[in-house]
């Protein structure tokens, strides 16, 4: 995949921002030409106190976060960050929340699509134990540093995912193209007409 995109990666306090969770951590990556061009990334202090055990889970503590620029301030850079680029996040629809709920706090918003790559990988890794990030890591031999629930990292490592599976349908399939447009089309495909789907880009 040549054309650029953004993979993003929240932490954050709890699941939902309307429960009153709030983001904790901000990573992110560009890709372009089949590579990581440039990395965003910055703790984010929005005043909520992070329960202990996703303390435990992601090693960012209360301290940490204390001494974090405040939220409005990070969310400001970020969306001068991704501008108008596609996004990206595994299991995107949890990352949208709070992007759209950060960014709508300073009266901001990101109107552009995001990928889940969590829903292209059941497409192309259907034969996976199953389809969190740690596991596809493992299953598609992509190098690692075995962090994982630290948002910097976990972007890296779903970026490099993506460019493993539009490297896997390119070598399996023989497809003479392999971009965003079709990782958005395999998102909807119903996983029974995946094949199908590949016939018909490659025709």
């Amino acid at each position: 995949m040549r054309e650029p995109f953004i993979v993003l990666d929240f932490e954050t306090t709890g699941m939902a921002p309307n429960s009153g969770a709030r983001a904790t951590e901000i990573g992110a990556v560009l890709v372009q030409d089949g590579r990581i061009k440039a990395q965003f990334q910055s703790l984010m202090n929005a005043g909520v106190r992070i329960p202990f055990f996703i303390q435990e889970l992601t090693g960012i503590t209360n301290a940490m976060i204390a001494k974090a620029p405040p939220c409005n301030e990070v969310m400001r850079q970020f969306h001068d960050f991704i501008g108008d680029t596609p996004l990206v996040a595994h299991n995107a629809a949890f990352d949208r929340k709070f992007l759209d709920a950060e960014l709508s706090l300073i009266g901001l918003q990101a109107r552009q699509p995001m990928i889940c790559s969590m829903r292209i990988a059941r497409r192309v890794f259907q034969d996976a134990p199953n389809h969190k990030l740690g596991t596809l890591v493992r299953y598609a031999h992509i190098e690692a540093d075995g962090v994982f629930h630290r948002a910097l990292a976990d972007a890296e490592k779903t970026a490099k995912l993506m460019l493993k599976m539009a490297s896997h349908l390119h070598e399996s399939h023989g497809l003479h193209t392999v971009n965003l447009e079709l990782m958005q089309r395999l998102e909807s495909t119903a996983k029974a007409q995946v094949a199908n789907q590949l016939r018909c880009w490659n025709s």
